[in-house]
């Protein structure tokens, strides 16, 4: 059984990035007293009737992003798979009533089936588009990407969003080649977007994921991340207490493992510093300087090994739940960059972000460190 006052705790900066309100997450959240699966007071149940609440009222959106928390941080019984089931539901009704033209992928890849959202695969023209392929981390799923799948045609982009290994409908297990995923699922788009120039933006584990793929996969011509494990985080014992209990209890769950072993079974997920430098394209990292879950160690493996990379450091915690609107901006922007051209939407990008940072300077919340 979770823990609920550490599922309080993470949930503000999933409730941030979700983009809930803080008030109405608190208000939810003082309703909640356990974690007994659908029974009054508990954690699903509570995030599910606020959402219901929020879908009778038409507000799909809003709907769709109570259920999401009500299945975090994973599903572990009818409660929460009853969650996962609406906020996939839910966000179907939106796009279907969008007009933004996105559509559901249902992949039958050799190491298991992948679900995923795309826009912009049936691009008119000669050219086919670029991929923009995203990914969150163990308890992040597709739907969250609504608003830059909305923007692809604006883009020029094939903008594809899916979940990690046993995250969401991603039925994939979580194991040592689950970078594997990525070729998989840009063969089977071969067909309908330009796969040879793919920008991986994969947050947290998955950007792990894409990082041990652009080793092997030539097609991937940059991956932007944001708090990735990398290899101090697999390997280093010393850090391993410091971990939160949701964490290694999800990690436990997609790998089929359980929490007192998880940690030490995933040790050969590192990467090397030899498979660090042989990185050839950019890599674009978001540092949180006070991450309670990735070490500082796996910063300065990247500082020390990756060729060409650009670092973005905010004085937060995992995820930088202050300062996700510039995050945002910044890897969208880092993503252009990397494919070349895009020049009018790469200004419009830096102008945001600039305006975000002049914001937070004005109300004292403090700028983010480096990044370009």
């Amino acid at each position: 059984m979770n823990d609920v006052r550490e599922l309080k705790q993470f949930v503000e900066v999933h409730g941030r990035i979700l983009g809930i309100p803080g008030e109405r997450l608190r208000q939810v959240l003082r309703r909640i007293r356990h974690d007994q699966d659908g029974e009054p007071g508990s954690w699903a149940r509570e995030w599910t009737e606020a959402g219901a609440e929020l879908e009778r009222r038409g507000r799909e959106v809003a709907a769709g992003r109570h259920f999401n928390i009500a299945r975090f941080p994973f599903v572990d019984g009818p409660a929460r798979a009853d969650a996962q089931e609406r906020t996939v539901a839910s966000f179907n009704r939106w796009r279907s009533g969008d007009g933004s033209g996105i559509r559901r992928l249902d992949l039958d890849l050799p190491g298991g089936r992948v679900r995923a959202w795309a826009a912009g695969l049936d691009a008119r023209g000669a050219e086919r588009p670029p991929v923009l392929l995203l990914s969150g981390g163990i308890v992040s799923v597709k739907e969250q990407f609504g608003p830059i799948l909305a923007m692809a045609s604006r883009l020029g982009l094939a903008v594809v969003a899916t979940e990690m290994p046993g995250v969401g409908e991603n039925e994939q297990p979580y194991v040592a080649d689950s970078h594997r995923m990525v070729p998989e699922l840009l063969d089977a788009l071969s067909d309908r977007a330009d796969v040879d120039r793919t920008v991986a933006v994969m947050m947290s584990f998955s950007g792990h994921l894409a990082l041990r793929a652009a080793l092997h996969d030539k097609r991937i011509r940059g991956v932007v991340t944001a708090g990735a494990p990398v290899g101090d985080f697999f390997t280093d014992v010393a850090w391993r207490p410091r971990i939160p209990r949701v964490t290694v209890d999800t990690l436990a769950h997609l790998a089929g493992s359980t929490p007192d072993h998880v940690l030490t079974e995933l040790t050969g997920f590192a990467l090397t510093p030899q498979e660090l430098a042989a990185i050839e394209v950019p890599v674009s990292y978001t540092v949180s300087a006070r991450d309670e879950i990735i070490p500082p160690g796996d910063r300065l493996l990247l500082e020390h090994h990756v060729r060409d990379l650009r670092l973005l450091v905010h004085d937060d915690v995992h995820g930088s739940p202050s300062h996700v609107a510039e995050s945002r901006l910044w890897s969208l922007r880092s993503a252009l960059d990397t494919l070349g051209g895009y020049g009018p939407q790469r200004t419009v990008l830096g102008l945001a972000r600039s305006a975000i940072r002049l914001r937070e300077r004005l109300t004292g919340s403090g700028p983010a460190k480096g990044g370009a």
